[in-house]
């Protein structure tokens, strides 16, 4: 769909988006309810509703179509092993292949992996495998982290309404992570601030107790927020200093998101422990725990049945993976990735200069964020975060960052212009596909930028 070409009928889709509604539970993720969109099918980067409106996506369901859609070669390989087998513990080939490669490409000495089906589930065995590794209890994690939904991850996910749904596991704790775009001062004041904090949250509320540090090397969910440069770095070493183990939850980063094939290899770190999962399998619900050998023969997660998972690592889930990852690493997606993003993030960098309504562009690879902000932020020529931005604490959305309903309004106008992207909050997150072309990166461009001219005019 070129720029500027509307989405006229959405009477089916809408039909039996309504349909559903009769019947399935609330709580279904905000882009499906506010896209109120019925897909029929999707090609590479694109998805086409039931009415044909082709629309590109900037989304790959929050970073996990990898390969985009309906890619042939996954198709072929989910195919073949589906007409095999598709269920069951037992070796496969498929498995087989897949945690050897999974092992070569992983950095350092991890690799040993365990399969699960979801993300929560292998954060949560990640925390067992540190706490039968250290003999210890407490979990540090950071603000604005989201590691899951289940209750033993949920005390770490920064969400509001988790203290409704409690009483909640005792033993984590939350140290406030570096977010340039909210902090007053430099990088490095920023980076040494919250090593600080997380240094006395780790002796006054740990002491004594801590099994593990869990990271995301970038925060999606808070908005694709990328932390100063050696923030790893600087968490190993606070995690060394109490005997606490490393756990690097690439959940999104992971497999090529970033540039690089894992986000942790910004910082050239390698942690004690990886949680992996999204775009693993491009779509097929898989999710891994990769450590070293030592660590994971610590009891009791080595003893028989104690670390499996119904589903986890099954024939059909590990051809999915297998493909994808294969493909990944064949078809060169960890450098189309980073080219890609680069064409992005220049160019939204460059509309930041002509639109008073981003600012703190921000991305690494095709995972990318921007904020959507109002009239009082003073962002300047160069779209640099205000100081109003740049505090260390939460903001009001009437001091600068937009209204909710005024980026649902830069949501929808993106939509009807054939463009998918979760911007219906001031925080931008974009993670399309890693396949997205040079000329689909420009046309996305170019209908943000025609949105953004909506956003300033109010």
């Amino acid at each position: 769909m070129l720029p500027g070409t509307h989405i006229w009928s959405r009477a089916q889709t809408k039909a039996l988006f309504d349909d559903e509604q009769e019947f399935i539970a609330p709580g279904l993720q905000t882009i499906a309810l506010l896209s109120e969109l019925a897909i029929e099918r999707g090609r590479g980067a694109t998805l086409i509703d039931l009415d044909g409106n082709e629309y590109l996506d900037l989304n790959a369901g929050v970073s996990v179509a990898s390969l985009g859609h309906a890619h042939p070669r996954y198709v072929a390989a989910l195919t073949a092993q589906l007409g095999r087998v598709s269920v069951g513990s037992f070796t496969s080939r498929a498995r087989a292949e897949l945690v050897r490669l999974i092992a070569e490409l992983a950095p350092g000495d991890l690799k040993r992996a365990q399969f699960f089906s979801g993300g929560a589930e292998a954060v949560e065995a990640a925390i067992r495998l540190a706490r039968s590794y250290t003999k210890r209890t407490d979990i540090i994690g950071f603000t604005g982290a989201f590691h899951g939904k289940t209750a033993g991850v949920l005390p770490l996910s920064d969400v509001g309404w988790k203290l409704a749904v409690g009483p909640l596991p005792r033993g984590h704790h939350l140290a406030p992570f570096p977010d340039p775009t909210r902090f007053v001062g430099s990088e490095e004041e920023c980076l040494s601030t919250s090593i600080a904090a997380l240094r006395r949250i780790v002796s006054a509320e740990a002491g004594g107790r801590p099994a593990a540090i869990i990271v995301e090397p970038i925060q999606g969910t808070a908005g694709n927020i990328i932390p100063p440069p050696s923030f790893l770095r600087r968490v190993l070493e606070v995690a060394r200093e109490c005997g606490a183990l490393v756990i690097a939850d690439e959940m999104i980063t992971g497999f090529g998101r970033t540039g690089l094939m894992f986000g942790c290899n910004h910082d050239d770190m390698t942690p004690d422990i990886m949680t992996m999962g999204k775009g693993m399998a491009s779509g097929f619900p898989v999710s891994a725990v990769l450590s070293t050998d030592e660590i994971v023969a610590a009891e009791p997660f080595s003893l028989p049945s104690a670390s499996s998972s119904s589903y986890g690592g099954n024939p059909l889930a590990a051809a999915a993976a297998l493909v994808t990852i294969t493909t990944i690493r064949d078809d060169g997606l960890v450098e189309n990735s980073a080219r890609s993003g680069r064409l992005l993030l220049e160019g939204l960098t460059e509309l930041a200069t002509r639109h008073r309504s981003i600012a703190n562009v921000r991305g690494r690879g095709l995972l990318i964020g921007f904020d959507l902000v109002g009239p009082s932020f003073s962002s300047g020529a160069s779209g640099a975060p205000s100081p109003e931005l740049k505090l260390g604490l939460p903001i009001a959305p009437a001091m600068s960052l937009l209204p909710k309903d005024r980026c649902v309004e830069f949501f929808n106008e993106c939509l009807a212009n054939g463009l998918i992207l979760m911007g219906y909050t001031p925080r931008v997150r974009i993670h399309p596909p890693l396949i997205l072309s040079a000329d689909e990166a420009t046309r996305a461009l170019a209908i943000i930028d025609r949105a953004l001219d909506r956003i300033d005019q109010c």
